[in-house]
This record gives C-alpha cells, structure tokens and sequence, in this order.
C-alpha cells in the first residue's frame, strides 16, 4: 500500500484523530489541516507497533488567512473549539507567521510548512467536502516513513533543532529514529 494511502487508512480508522478533523473541518478555514504531532506522532507509532497511542500534547489548527491576521481571531477560533470538545486545540494562521519566523511572506499554508524545522513535522491531514482525508506535505510522505527527523535544508538552524529534539524526547519516545541533517 502506499504510504499516503497508508496514512489516511490509519486517520480514518482513528476514532479520536477523525473526531478532531471533522470538528476543524467545521470552522471552515481557509487552506486548513492538523498538522505537526497530529499526523508524525500517529506514523511513527505504527511504525514502532506501539499498541497505546502517544499523547498529543496540542492539536495544532492550522490555516492561511490573509485577509485577517489578528492573533484575536485565533483565541476567538481556539474558544470555539474549546466549547464543542476538550482536545489541546492550538490555531494558528500562517498568513502571519512569517513575521515570528523573519521570513518572507508565505503563500499557503503547505508553503508555511515548508519553513518548518523539521521535515517530518511538516505533514497535515484535513477533510475534503466528502468527508475524505487529504493530505498537506510539502517535503512529502516518504520522510515520515524513513524513521528520521531531518533539519530542513530550507531552515538550517540547528540550535533550534536540536533544542526540539532534546525537549520533545522524541528519540526516548521512538528509539528506531535516527536524527539526519546536523
């Protein structure tokens, strides 16, 4: 099966991640997806056979908004979703993200993503008009297959990658990955 083909299997069949994706898909964003930890941390444990799913500790929302960039408008959003569930919802608009990261103006959210720090943080899931997983990647799904954690060559900063690396515990949580870029 291929590995896009593989993900969306084990989102559809995620009760909780499904759960998630369809109440984001309610806020109709623009360019939204749950991305981050939301679709690595759920790769990475079927690639390890955990039988217990690792926890998330935020459930990032992300979107590409222009036209408002206020950080108001997320909490309004995040409120929102607090009301109709208890998951560690965390929205952020990419539109304005380049400001906090010194960069140039983003595009899209996927080409927000591509400035991550790490490539295999850099997946998303949302839900099309059918209620169907689709997929945001802008380095692709194979990374998160490889059992690495790669330094963006786009954003080469190794402090920062190292400091999340060392803080996340990602290589205590899933031992088979190898750190690749530093």
């Amino acid at each position: 099966m291929e590995h896009d083909a593989l993900i969306k299997e084990w989102l559809t069949n995620d009760s909780a991640r499904m759960e998630a994706l369809k109440i984001a898909a309610g806020q109709r964003l623009p360019g939204w997806c749950l991305a981050a930890g939301f679709v690595r941390n759920l790769v990475w444990d079927k690639l390890h056979g955990f039988e217990t799913k690792t926890a998330l500790n935020d459930i990032d929302l992300i979107y590409f908004n222009p036209e408002d960039i206020s950080d108001s408008r997320d909490h309004r959003i995040e409120q929102n979703l607090r009301e109709v569930s208890t998951f560690p919802w965390s929205v952020k608009n990419q539109a304005r993200m380049h400001e906090t990261n010194m960069d140039c103006l983003y595009t899209s959210t996927a080409d927000a993503m591509s400035y991550w720090v790490e490539v295999e943080t850099a997946v998303g899931a949302a839900l099309d008009d059918g209620e169907d997983v689709i997929l945001v990647a802008p380095f692709g799904i194979k990374p998160l297959f490889d059992y690495t954690i790669t330094l963006n060559p786009k954003r080469p900063k190794p402090t920062d990658f190292s400091a999340r690396i060392f803080g996340k515990r990602w290589l205590q949580a899933w031992p088979r990955l190898v750190v690749k870029g530093l």
